[in-house]
């Protein structure tokens, strides 16, 4: 290489350290092969951005190439940054799990260590009412446990399992990319790192059982649909001595015939008889506690709504319940007695008589204008 390391990495000849290490990693993530496949260009900007950090972060290297540049660092043996085993070192120092290498033994889980259980799901359907006032249901899930014949290792009792001969215990494999090395997932020992010989009966060699368990669900009053609970333990179980994940359950709660929820907040649509709601009233209705008395003033008409304080739902944290809304529906009626036809009508004439007045002094003045406008 001839270029001069410094515009390589587009710093100036007096950066400090930190300087050139956040260049070179914004240049490593910027034509780094993963992000830029079948990239010749970009290939080889990533293998100069490495030559050029190795020299630039090492003060003996650069001392070397600030006095007597490229020519100085032959004669003292450097001939680059080494195979890809070694430039990626530099990505693995930086980047750790950026791009798939690991960041160093400190931060891999150990293979052959406990392995701690999945977490699992379960949905739960409830009643409207329950998810109102709470409510204790067992349920029964089936899961996969630690088997207790091998405690989770997978091996038949007497005996080990061995370390994976493909992976020599590490649980990945490197394999070549060209210029680059990529690691992956070892295929036989699936990433354990060991591989069951002689495997458990009962578990086939998987760690494993599948049995049924019934738990005890305390549900809260005032959950509604989406609402999460957590069990801590009662997920999958852990192989090698790992702990059990957490079950967590998913409520679903049902729609109610008559009520609507928003909230803490209830809806109810409540019909009233036209004389009621004509002349006023008090009436008993439904309500998620039990009936509760309304009070309908007189007048009251079809889409009015009415509150109920205190007649809603629980927060999940305590505090004041909600309301309840109650939408009047004047109902007019049907099919009716020849003495409620007569009654109606009788009513209907005292209307007539009423509004004939009313529109008779609209019209009077409304003519009466006309006139005077004709005069």
């Amino acid at each position: 290489m001839s270029r001069d390391y410094y515009e390589i990495l587009n710093v100036s000849r007096d950066a400090d350290g930190d300087v050139i290490k956040k260049a070179y990693r914004k240049l490593a993530m910027k034509y780094h092969p993963d992000r830029n496949p079948d990239d010749k260009a970009a290939e080889d900007r990533f293998k100069d951005a490495a030559e050029a950090y190795e020299v630039l972060s090492d003060a003996q290297k650069r001392q070397v190439y600030d006095t007597y540049g490229h020519d100085g660092l032959k004669n003292t043996g450097y001939s680059g940054p080494g195979n890809a085993s070694d430039i990626f070192s530099h990505i693995n120092e930086m980047f750790g799990d950026m791009f798939g290498f690991g960041g160093g033994r400190g931060r891999q889980r150990d293979p052959n260590g406990p392995v701690q259980g999945n977490d699992l799901r379960y949905d739960l359907e409830i009643s409207f009412m329950d998810a109102v006032h709470g409510v204790e249901k067992e349920v029964e899930i089936s899961k996969p446990e630690t088997c207790r014949t091998c405690q989770g290792s997978g091996a038949r009792p007497g005996h080990q399992p061995q370390t994976c001969p493909t992976c020599q215990g590490r649980g990945q494999v490197l394999r070549s990319q060209g210029f680059f090395q990529v690691s992956s997932t070892c295929p036989q020992c699936r990433g354990a790192g060991r591989i069951v010989v002689e495997p458990c009966a009962d578990c086939n060699g998987e760690g494993l059982v599948n049995k049924k368990k019934k738990v005890m669900l305390k549900i809260p009053a005032g959950v509604d649909t989406g609402a999460r609970m957590r069990l801590s333990g009662e997920g999958e179980g852990g192989r090698r001595g790992g702990h059990a994940g957490d079950l967590y359950v998913i409520i679903h709660v049902q729609e109610h015939e008559y009520f609507l929820r928003d909230g803490r907040t209830i809806y109810l649509r409540y019909p009233v008889s036209m004389v009621k709601a004509a002349l006023g009233c008090e009436v008993d209705v439904p309500t998620v506690n039990g009936d509760a008395k309304l009070k309908i003033k007189a007048g009251t008409q079809s889409g009015e709504r009415l509150t109920l304080r205190g007649e809603g739902v629980v927060g999940l944290r305590g505090g004041r319940p909600g309301d309840m809304i109650v939408e009047v529906q004047v109902q007019t009626p049907a099919d009716l007695s020849k003495k409620q036809k007569e009654l109606l009508r009788e009513f209907d004439e005292h209307c007539d008589q009423e509004e004939e007045g009313f529109f008779s002094k609209i019209l009077h003045g409304h003519f009466k204008g006309k006139e005077k406008d004709n005069a």
